[in-house]
């Protein structure tokens, strides 16, 4: 009851102005961290049980905290998962909300009892940057840190990239491993700072420099696709194998890891083209992927791109995004994506003006559709023999925010349906 009217309170204008009117760290120590304390102290410090892999980062955080979880369990380790799509403890499958970052202190505490109690080994906890900065995961006791990269995102909320990886370093405090990317330009300001505390152990990955687990030092196959998911891959193996997993069972786990719903997800329902759906929804994850898909084009043939931005976020990736678009597709159509209280025709304009920066036209190489549902139609009735349409930014998520209001979505049900209503009309 509190917890709903303290919702209530806060999507109300004059609560909505009233928190604008407080700092950002003084509501996370006063308001989040008590809660935290009180949960922790609740449930017994399951933590201090359990082997914690904390995995942060911008991109690929579920890939790779779901891949390790994969590896491990194949292996014979007793292991849980908790990321933002879901807590996998056993067979059991526990939701852990709607556009969640890191679950409330409560729910997660609950679950760490739970695993704790179920006699789990490992868990492997999916770790954002505002789970961090707002002392959500204290208690956590992560033993081993990972992170993926460090790009633009949610500056809405830390203001500038240096308050966002000083946020996504707060996980390495204490842990006695910390694994790395040394590709990515987060490695030098985060190896410095890790080497102050001279009780962790930093181990390196990485697809195009030296590092300790590369394609060189460890040869793996995978089903995974592009080389942001090699990354994932190296980050994975290099977690598992310092704790002990065998290169054997690490092998023959990445080979056998299917992949997980939204993540470059194929929508096959006998077309000649290819449809794709990923949650895609930063700019170095659509420019990764759109990369990824450019190589499985013949010559003159498009990649068709569907996507919008969400409502009360970061504002400045959407030109950004639609720049990157506007590069690497041959078709862009931008649509709605949660706008919430914001009008999405605004949102798609602030979009657009990357589009046609990037000499994208209007009518031509890139159209506004704000439904979604007639988006995803719309492209897949353009698409060709061959070409390729990808959805992004939704992934796996099951609803989709107007207003105030989650209304049920699937981005895979409407492809589904769209290729079906296509398919039927070609055939009669």
């Amino acid at each position: 009851m509190f917890k709903q009217l303290w919702v209530d309170f806060r999507q109300s204008s004059f609560g909505e102005k009233i928190r604008s009117l407080i700092p950002d760290s003084l509501v996370n120590l006063f308001f989040h961290f008590p809660l935290v304390v009180i949960a922790v102290i609740y449930f017994r410090y399951p933590a201090g049980h359990l082997k914690v892999i904390g995995v942060t980062g911008t991109d690929g955080k579920t890939t790779t905290a779901t891949l390790i979880h994969h590896l491990f369990t194949r292996g014979g380790k007793k292991t849980a998962l908790i990321t933002t799509v879901s807590a996998k403890i056993g067979d059991e499958e526990v939701p852990t909300g709607f556009h969640v970052t890191s679950p409330h202190p409560w729910k997660l505490q609950s679950l760490l009892r739970k695993i704790v109690d179920r006699g789990y080994e490992f868990v492997v906890l999916e770790a954002t940057s505002h789970g961090l900065a707002q002392h959500r995961l204290w208690g956590g006791n992560f033993f081993l840190g990972v992170i993926t990269n460090v790009t633009h995102e949610h500056l809405d909320y830390h203001q500038t990239y240096e308050n966002y990886l000083a946020a996504k370093a707060k996980l390495f405090k204490g842990v006695r491993i910390a694994i790395l990317n040394r590709d990515d330009k987060s490695f030098g300001y985060l190896k410095t700072k890790i080497q102050k505390y001279r009780k962790t152990r930093i181990i390196t990955y990485g697809v195009k420099k030296g590092a300790d687990f590369t394609h060189k030092t460890f040869k793996f196959k995978t089903k995974l696709q592009g080389e942001f998911n090699q990354s994932n891959c190296l980050a994975a193996i290099a977690t598992v194998s310092v704790l002990g997993l065998s290169e054997e069972k690490i092998k023959q786990g990445i080979q056998s890891f299917p992949g997980i719903e939204g993540r470059l997800e194929t929508i096959d329902e006998g077309q000649d083209f290819q449809v794709y759906v990923d949650f895609a929804h930063t700019p170095n994850a659509l420019e990764q992927m759109l990369k990824t898909l450019r190589t499985q084009l013949s010559v003159g043939k498009r990649l068709i791109v569907v996507f919008g931005c969400a409502g009360l976020r970061d504002k400045k990736k959407r030109p950004k995004m639609g720049a990157i678009a506007a590069r690497l597709a041959g078709m862009t159509i931008l649509t709605a994506e949660d706008p919430r209280t914001e009008e999405v025709n605004e949102i798609i304009d602030q979009i657009a003006v990357g589009c046609q920066k990037n000499g994208s036209i209007e009518g031509k190489t890139f159209y506004k559709v704000p439904d979604r549902t007639e988006a995803i139609r719309f492209a897949i009735e353009k698409a060709e023999k061959d070409e390729i349409v990808a959805i992004c930014g939704k992934g796996h998520e099951k609803s989709m925010c107007f207003g105030k209001i989650e209304y049920p979505w699937s981005d895979q049900r409407e492809a589904k349906r769209a290729l079906k209503e296509r398919i039927v009309a070609e055939n009669k």
